[in-house]
């Protein structure tokens, strides 16, 4: 009697996932799509890209181009923009995006953007909502709208602790890499805006937290005056 069996179609498939699964099973989380959200061997990395469920954060990829990166003469040498220009594009750039992201999809707690080079990394921006809600609508809607002529890609993060994927180096002004370091290299807005945006922020807390206090109060007073309407009915014996 012959002891080999043919499997059928779906045993198969069962076989090959089991397969799969068993190979994945040894493979090392890749420590920079981890910490970064972003690992510049992409599809291609031996190691795996655990891409969250749910998460606060999302990535909009290469979203913001940088005039400096494609501003250059004939001769390769960079065209002067003057970093006051420089600045205001890019403050007009954040405060555009940064205001569409509450105003549409929910709070944001934090925004970032890359200023490296590397593909995987250029012109990224980062948005940390307050609900991860918020970060799954704004995922699902951005994937169907365009920014400056360009489809948008957006995608869950992992990074929700962007100390661990920022550039020690570079924040102290040594970093040897350049703009084509792994870590991120994060590019400030300017002290007014930021203070604009996240204080606008700060006052709708104050104005929540102060309407809450009025409400507490008000309910408070309630409460005393039903008491004090308590006491007089049992004094005077009525219900």
């Amino acid at each position: 009697m012959s002891t080999f069996v043919h499997l059928s179609n779906t045993q198969g498939q069962i076989l090959n996932m089991c397969d799969n699964d068993f190979s994945s099973f040894f493979r090392v989380n890749c420590s920079f799509y981890f910490k970064i959200g972003a690992c510049r061997h992409g599809d291609r990395c031996s190691r795996l890209h655990n891409k969250p469920t749910f998460s606060q954060t999302i990535l909009i990829q290469n979203i913001y181009r940088n005039p400096q990166n494609s501003a250059q003469t004939a001769d390769a040498s960079r065209c002067a923009v003057s970093d006051v220009e420089m600045q205001e594009h890019y403050d007009e750039f954040f405060e555009e995006v940064f205001t569409e992201m509450e105003e549409k999809y929910g709070e944001v707690e934090e925004m970032n953007v890359c200023d490296n080079l590397g593909d995987h990394l250029v012109g990224n921006v980062y948005v940390k909502f307050r609900h991860e809600e918020d970060a799954e609508k704004a995922v699902m809607d951005l994937n169907n709208r365009w920014f400056n002529g360009q489809p948008i890609h957006a995608e869950l993060s992992p990074v929700t602790d962007f100390r661990e994927a920022c550039c020690r180096q570079y924040e102290m002004g040594e970093c040897t890499r350049g703009g084509f370091c792994n870590f991120m290299h994060l590019k400030p807005i300017s002290r007014e805006l930021r203070r604009e945006l996240y204080g606008r922020r700060r006052k709708r807390h104050r104005s929540r937290s102060r309407s809450r206090e009025r409400r507490s109060r008000s309910r408070d007073r309630r409460r005393d005056r039903e008491r004090r309407r308590s006491r007089d009915r049992e004094r005077s014996g009525r219900f």
